[in-house]
């Protein structure tokens, strides 16, 4: 509840507890075991947000976070709450929020996508669980695909580039490294198994602007609600998602500092999965990330079970705490409460890991920093109750919300222009192409000397006969020749002899 200009949030037996507006992007945990609150305590928080101006994403795991875009109403619960807080039920403005629904299928809400190449190597080689060597070719395909110009888009895109890589393997070996065939396989094998969980919606064009968050509607911060019942289904989608988008908030926001309040308050859900089976070159980037994006004006709150879900880099980060009751069944359990209540500055009134496993539903362990960014005493507290409908809305509710949204139409239709994929089937039609006529120039080359050399030999035989007919001529006129000489020296020495008788 925002009220006199402070974030009202919890109410302890000292009075009521404000979240700092100006500390409150120096992030949050909302922790505790499942069915003790931790939702509502999500609604309130945001809900508060939104009254004061500062729009959040917020991920709806089973539809119930969806209540908060209508208005509530006054219950017997509030009613008690109100008269043991001596609040006057007739100055409280039930009302929603603005809302505005996402979803990475495009069923229940506005389609957020990105392309390959803005989620990066990186973040892709966690969603298809490459190990170390395939990372390295995805990311080494990644650089070739940039010097060359090629975008990568979708994932045709990619797929097509993996295997323009394998064929180029020898090109760029001295160049970007080696490019093992098996790899690129058990990659290809990697986008495939992606592809089956619903990974071709994710990526493409129309790319989600990240500054589509940023809106408020009548002084109103908008709640923007990611449907996240399906892609729950797939865990490393979920999470990594949810770190692109971070990611993309933290690279495209500038530098502002610390502001009255947030420029915007990202709540994470279900943490944990952030974290699970993440490399430590990730986990890294996740810290840096939650470390300095505070300076762009965002606010992080982390939601899981237990503190221990989260890194100490990133746990140390959470300056504002609410912590709900958790179970100590096994000893595990014990030891997680234990580093629970550690992590809280002591208050001498009470034993805080006593009072983690006493908590009521509603109720929680708060400490929120004060106005120097120092951790304040922890307090037994009950959250607020919001003032937004409690639960999910029906179908007919969100699709008069959806289309009613100013970017109704931005995302819907899927824009497929020319990108790697098309390059290179260009560069290979052309190189095909290429081929062909110089196959087809070679050929005739190939014919047209056939055709020289069967003149040549035509012409050859031609003079070879016609010298052989010149010689028989020439023989038989030698021989004729001879024949005729040899007759008439016959003849005349015939005649001879007969003129030499009759003189006789």
């Amino acid at each position: 509840m925002y009220k006199d200009q402070q974030l009202y949030v919890a109410h302890s037996a000292e009075g009521a507890i404000h979240l700092i507006g100006k500390m409150a992007n120096r992030h949050g945990l909302i922790a505790g075991a499942t069915g003790t609150g931790k939702t509502v305590t999500l609604q309130v928080l945001a809900e508060t947000f939104s009254q004061a101006g500062v729009p959040c994403f917020m991920a709806d795991m089973k539809g119930d976070l969806s209540g908060i875009s209508q208005t509530g109403g006054l219950s017997k619960f509030i009613e008690k709450r109100c008269a043991e807080w001596k609040l006057d039920t007739t100055t409280l403005k039930f009302e929603g929020c603005p809302v505005r629904f996402y979803d990475v299928f495009g069923e229940q809400g506005h389609p957020m996508r990105t392309t390959i190449e803005k989620m990066g190597a990186l973040l892709l080689a966690r969603l298809m669980d490459l190990n170390e060597t395939q990372t390295g070719i995805l990311t080494l395909t990644f650089r070739i695909a940039k010097d060359e110009k090629l975008p990568l888009i979708d994932m045709k895109d990619l797929r097509l580039m993996l295997d323009y890589v394998a064929k180029n393997a020898k090109r760029y070996e001295t160049t970007y490294g080696n490019v093992s065939a098996a790899s690129v396989g058990a990659i290809q094998r990697a986008l495939l198994a992606l592809a089956e969980q619903g990974g071709e919606a994710f990526f493409g064009e129309p790319s989600f602007d990240i500054f589509d968050l940023l809106q408020t509607e009548g002084g109103r911060g908008v709640m923007n609600i990611l449907a996240a019942d399906k892609l729950m289904l797939q865990p490393k989608l979920y999470s990594t998602f949810l770190m692109w988008l971070l990611t993309e908030i933290y690279d495209k926001m500038p530098e502002i500092g610390d502001m009255e309040l947030p420029k915007m308050v990202f709540f994470f859900d279900e943490a944990h999965m952030l974290f699970k089976d993440t490399s430590k070159a990730l986990t890294d980037k996740i810290e840096q990330i939650v470390r300095l994006i505070r300076s762009k004006g965002i606010g992080v709150y982390f939601i899981s079970q237990s503190p221990s879900d989260l890194p100490e880099a990133i746990l140390g980060q959470c300056g504002n705490r609410v912590q709900h009751a958790l179970r100590a069944f096994t000893p595990k359990d014990q030891a997680a409460v234990k580093a629970a209540a550690q992590t809280f500055r002591p208050n001498p009134a009470f034993d805080t890991e006593r009072e983690i496993l006493e908590l009521g539903t509603g109720e929680a362990l708060v400490s929120f920093l004060d106005e120097k960014g120092a951790p304040a005493m922890v307090q037994r507290a009950k959250i607020l109750f919001p003032l937004s409908q409690i639960g999910a809305i029906t179908d007919e509710q969100r699709s008069a919300i959806n289309a009613a949204s100013r970017i109704s139409g931005k995302y819907e239709t899927v824009v497929d222009r020319e990108s790697a994929f098309e390059q290179i089937v260009k560069q290979r039609e052309a190189a095909e192409k290429q081929a062909a006529e110089a196959k087809a120039k070679e050929a005739e080359e190939k014919e047209a000397a056939r055709k020289a050399k069967e003149e040549e030999r035509q012409t050859k035989a031609a003079a070879k006969s016609s010298r052989s007919s010149s010689r028989k001529k020439s023989l038989f006129a030698t021989v004729l020749g001879t024949a005729v000489t040899y007759f008439a020296k016959t003849v005349a020495t015939q005649l001879a002899r007969n003129l030499t008788k009759k003189k006789r």
